[in-house]
């Protein structure tokens, strides 16, 4: 099976595009244990998504702690939700031995489904990822971040693409990659103009969306411009707004509510489009 028909399969099993960011901010944790945090939110959210994406960074920050609450909240997902995807948010970008380690760490180590990644070292850099053809591995297209269009709206000044900005080469270059069917793009749902722009370039790949919530990102602009023609192919992913929606003893009912809100919103804006589950 091919990562979009794992992905395709996930979403249909959940009726859900949405996605849960698993990122621990020990500034924000309602409770002092990170595993325990994860297992509340995955236990109270397991039906409502088709993926968990764990930040990879705010499990590293916390040292072997961290990276151990990482490997047990991985495994308690496959026991409770075999059918969810799991994606390893690490924009991991190097060249040669160094990105087959990489792409052998998330895979095989640690058992993710796919992994983003950064495309800045071209082809060659990022073929270790792409081999492993049953995992998904996004590629770093348009950021969420206020300061995406410093380098990613750079005009490409020679070559095919001249005259075009720069995450439209890399949402070219990346398509052109794809053998497998196991490319995707990561972009930021708070710059919907240039999302549109992209799935008009790219109208069957999968994309991760992040920036709903705190970054401001419009969901309903997301969705419409973000999934493919029949309303699918698209990962909308929130973590704050799910995390994080209380810091009492209730957040992960509350979790619940928030990403339920988010599930049925998603799939509002589908239904008006005409692709109900």
């Amino acid at each position: 099976m091919t990562f979009r028909q794992q992905l395709d399969t996930a979403c249909a099993r959940s009726r859900s595009l949405l996605c849960v960011g698993l990122d621990p901010d020990p500034a924000l944790l309602p409770v002092e244990d990170v595993l325990d945090f994860n297992r509340q939110i995955i236990a109270a959210t397991h039906d409502l998504v088709c993926a968990y994406k764990p930040n990879l960074a705010f499990y590293e920050a916390l040292g072997l702690p961290g990276l151990r609450a990482l490997e047990q909240s991985l495994r308690f997902i496959r026991d409770m939700a075999p059918g969810v995807l799991l994606i390893a948010d690490g924009k991991r970008g190097d060249v040669g031995n160094t990105a087959q380690a990489y792409a052998r760490a998330l895979f095989e180590t640690w058992g993710f489904d796919a992994a983003t990644v950064n495309p800045y070292g071209g082809r060659d850099s990022v073929e270790p990822f792409l081999e492993y053809r049953q995992r998904g591995v996004f590629f770093w297209c348009r950021s969420s971040n206020p300061g995406a269009g410093d380098l990613q709206d750079l005009v490409v000044a020679s070559g095919q693409e001249q005259g075009q900005p720069l995450y439209q080469v890399v949402a070219r270059r990346v398509q052109a990659w794809d053998r497998y069917e196991n490319a995707g793009l990561v972009l930021g749902a708070p710059y919907p103009e240039e999302l549109g722009k992209v799935r008009a370039l790219c109208p069957e790949t999968p994309f991760l969306i992040p920036g709903i919530g705190p970054q401001a990102g419009d969901l309903k602009q997301a969705v419409r411009l973000g999934t493919n023609a029949q309303g699918r192919r698209a990962v909308i992913a929130a973590s704050r707004a799910v995390l994080y929606a209380s810091r009492g003893t209730d957040f992960a009912q509350k979790a619940r509510q928030a990403a339920s809100a988010l599930r049925d919103a998603i799939n509002q804006v589908l239904a008006q489009e005409g692709h109900p589950w």
